[in-house]
């Protein structure tokens, strides 16, 4: 039996929204306070606002879709691939984006929430708890700023003859700078979190390349939302990239795109 493709709404849009709000409240209550460094088997830092996040969007996500499971980043150890690799629909979930610059209280992290079918990122929502802006789309629905009640549509624009390239701002790697190095005379400018595809649905910036390691909740919400506004995210190979299809979790390099048709092909040292 196929299943029906879900309807997203303006019930569900909103029921999002509403949850990744909650989540930066949850996460701006410890952000105010003195908080512990905790780090993960993989030396990623662990804070209170994490888990505070993390449980309020699992229990709100819960009450809107019961019946779609959650990928969270603090809770994808109890997963296994032999138990999601059939599920067809999923949200995926970094409560917290960017702990690093949460850490050094820069502003610059963010609230992810994506629901995935079929691979494909169909919604995301972008919550920067610090400045209360908030992006959500996906491809075929559109992708929007908010900023408090008011809310406008993003498109993205074309490539500047300058390019403004985005660069991570606490991971940065080797075959990323030797990729931007490549470019010529450009803009590099480095930022936080799922920030950059934002920056990119918005037309702030030009490009996004990333060969250093990332996870699917890093990528995901932030794809919707560039996709919605009519930009790309692709694998090495030129593919759309796709989520909840391997028993990693780690996502492989790729190019955010604001302009599809640049020709970063040529700029690969393959």
């Amino acid at each position: 039996m196929v299943e029906d493709a879900i309807v997203i709404n303006p019930e569900l849009r909103a029921g999002v929204i509403s949850i990744a709000r909650d989540a930066a409240a949850a996460i701006l209550g410890v952000y105010d306070s003195e908080f512990a460094v905790e780090h993960k088997n993989d030396d990623s830092p662990l804070t209170a606002a994490d888990l505070a996040a993390h449980r309020s969007i699992v229990s709100g996500l819960a009450r809107l879709t019961p019946d779609i499971p959650v990928l969270s980043e603090e809770s994808a150890h109890e997963v296994s691939f032999a138990q999601r690799r059939d599920w067809t629909r999923l949200w995926v979930v970094d409560p917290l984006d960017g702990t690093r610059e949460f850490v050094k209280r820069n502003g610059e992290f963010t609230v992810n929430i994506a629901l995935i079918e079929h691979g494909v990122a169909v919604y995301g929502v972008v919550q920067a708890p610090v400045t209360g802006v908030l992006w959500h789309g996906g491809p075929g629905l559109g992708a929007w700023r908010c900023d408090g009640a008011h809310e406008h549509e993003l498109r993205v624009q074309a490539a500047r003859s300058r390019m403004k390239v985005a660069t991570s701002r606490s991971h940065r790697d080797e075959r990323s700078d030797a990729f931007i190095a490549r470019l010529g005379d450009i803009a590099s400018v480095s930022l936080g979190s799922s920030l950059k595809f934002c920056a990119l649905a918005e037309g702030e910036l030009d490009l996004y390349p990333r060969f250093g390691p990332t996870s699917e909740w890093d990528t995901a919400a932030g794809q919707a939302v560039l996709e919605g506004a009519g930009g790309a995210v692709l694998d090495l190979q030129g593919r759309p990239f796709r989520y909840n299809q391997r028993e990693t979790v780690l996502n492989g390099g790729f190019i955010a795109l604001a302009d599809a048709s640049l020709p970063w092909r040529e700029w690969l040292d393959e």
